[in-house]
């Protein structure tokens, strides 16, 4: 987690998760993101799942060598994903929202219910309540869901990994990673008001654009600013925060 410049004010900070397939650039958005609202004054912190605080990282360890699908599948996962983010949310999150600080997030409840939920088949029943449980009714203010291609997103993740060996997640066949991006759209077909679905195959430049575009109308109240584009082309600058409608 990166905190950067701290924030004069009493107000309550924003809540913003990134979702998204392997390869999707999380990472790399949740990173240009951050640095653009630090150049605006304000304080962010970058957090992960699973993971971001002491005890939520040891369970990211177990969790990412497979151990929960091997000693009791989906569920197994459920639960130790819900323990993981009962940590990050009590000693990470919360805090930081309650001092004024942006929380920039690569996932959140949306994976567990897309992971474990729609591919796992974990009944929504076990997910609301272990949601309850570990959130209540706090939820993100924005969640950005990266859409890219299901090839070009499994190309990027074995560029990223090198010679090590894929993660209990990266390791799933090419059909699972395509339940996977079809399950995010729904999300964010869903819940339009939360969510957007943005188009990542491109640059990164480019769909940080499109994310900053969607963070100054949404959460800032900015007036909307052009998307890049041909200086003079026709049209360019209605397409808002068009970045493919998109819902984790």
């Amino acid at each position: 987690m990166v905190e950067q410049a701290p924030q004069t004010g009493s107000s309550r900070g924003r809540f913003i998760t990134f979702e998204g397939g392997e390869g999707a650039g999380k990472s790399t958005q949740i990173k240009l993101l951050a640095e653009r609202l630090a150049k605006a004054g304000q304080a962010t912190v970058v957090t992960r799942e699973p993971g971001g605080s002491p005890g939520a990282e040891i369970i990211r360890h177990l969790l990412l060598s497979g151990i929960g699908h091997l000693i009791g599948g989906s569920e197994a996962e459920a639960l130790l994903f819900a323990a993981a983010r009962d940590d990050h949310v009590r000693t990470l999150i919360e805090p930081a929202l309650a001092r004024g600080a942006w929380v920039l997030c690569d996932r959140f409840y949306d994976s567990t219910r897309v992971y474990q939920g729609k591919l796992g088949d974990v009944s929504p029943a076990l997910l609301n309540a272990l949601q309850d449980v570990t959130i209540g009714a706090m939820k993100p203010d924005l969640t950005v869901i990266l859409d890219i291609p299901v090839e070009i997103g499994l190309k990027r993740a074995a560029v990223r990994r090198g010679a090590e060996a894929p993660d209990r997640f990266e390791g799933e066949n090419a059909d699972f990673h395509r339940k996977l991006r079809d399950a995010y759209r729904q999300i964010a077909a869903a819940e339009p008001e939360r969510c957007v679905l943005i188009d990542a195959e491109g640059e990164p430049k480019l769909v940080a654009d499109r994310i900053w575009l969607t963070v100054q109308d949404r959460m800032l109240g900015w007036p909307q600013a052009k998307p890049p584009g041909k200086p003079g082309a026709k049209g360019r600058g209605k397409t808002k925060s068009k970045a493919k409608a998109r819902s984790a």
